[in-house]
């Protein structure tokens, strides 16, 4: 019988290791296999190299750093910016999940600080429901896959819409005791030190990657290093209400009620 596998889906080298690699290295230990997708290159993420120089960079980073977590990488389909919601691009990404075959697919919030972070998850949201439409032709082409995929959305970047606006997680994922290995696979990303301490006023995006990890875990109420996820309505991906994420890691992950509560409106 086939490994499930896990795909993750960001908009930029660097992205899924910041808030996706616990959660894929706690699957990988469960005996999933896993796939790890950037829609871009990673262009513009230099203020010292030319374009050419950075996405030469930045593809074998993000390739070391997919080594590191035991994950298949696939290449960039895009541009820094150029993430725009369309079908063209619609296309290669089908074209990537129906490669991966995933049964989870894990994205961007769909409120995030930045549009390529939006409409890499609606790009992946869309790609995930065409994957068994054999009239939708992907780039490259590649069979329709009918099996069911959940999609689980990361926290935003600062926990927080673009609107400021506070954003809670369903289910947390306890990452405490994958850490290390977690911030050994953002650190294959070292061009990005001193851009993001640039650009961005990181200081260190190691150190802001730890602080984003233990406040996730401080929401928790459980956890020392945790990655919060929603997960999207399954309407359209599965038969039923499913949560593959929690039944495959089981203790290894906790789910607020007080969360699933306020879905169905109760106070």
């Amino acid at each position: 019988m086939p490994r499930p596998s896990v795909l993750a889906i960001a908009a930029h080298p660097d992205d899924i290791e910041f808030c996706m690699a616990g959660t894929l290295l706690r699957l990988a230990a469960a005996g999933w296999d896993l796939h790890c997708f950037n829609l871009s290159a990673g262009n513009l993420g230099s203020a010292g190299m030319n374009a050419a120089r950075t996405i030469a960079t930045r593809r074998r980073e993000a390739r070391a750093a997919a080594a590191a977590l035991g994950a298949t990488w696939h290449p960039p389909v895009a541009r820094d910016l150029e993430i725009l919601y369309g079908v063209d691009l619609l296309r290669r990404v089908a074209g990537v999940v129906r490669a991966a075959r995933p049964r989870i697919v894990l994205t961007h919030s769909p409120q995030d600080y930045m549009e390529d972070h939006a409409n890499t998850c609606r790009l992946a949201v869309t790609a995930a429901f065409a994957r068994g439409m054999p009239n939708f032709a992907s780039r490259p082409r590649r069979a329709a896959h009918e099996g069911p995929v959940t999609v689980y959305h990361a926290l935003p970047h600062g926990l927080r819409d673009g609107l400021r606006r506070r954003v809670h997680a369903g289910l947390y994922v306890d990452t405490t005791r994958v850490h290390a290995r977690k911030r050994e696979s953002l650190a294959c990303h070292a061009s990005q030190k001193e851009w993001l301490d640039r650009s961005q006023g990181m200081d260190s995006y190691l150190a802001t990657m730890d602080g984003l990890s233990a406040e996730v875990g401080r929401l928790s109420g459980r956890y020392r290093h945790a990655e919060g996820w929603r997960r999207h309505s399954h309407l359209g991906f599965s038969p039923d209400d499913g949560d593959p994420l929690s039944a495959a890691l089981q203790t290894g992950c906790w789910t607020d009620p007080a969360y699933e509560a306020a879905l169905d409106g109760e106070p």
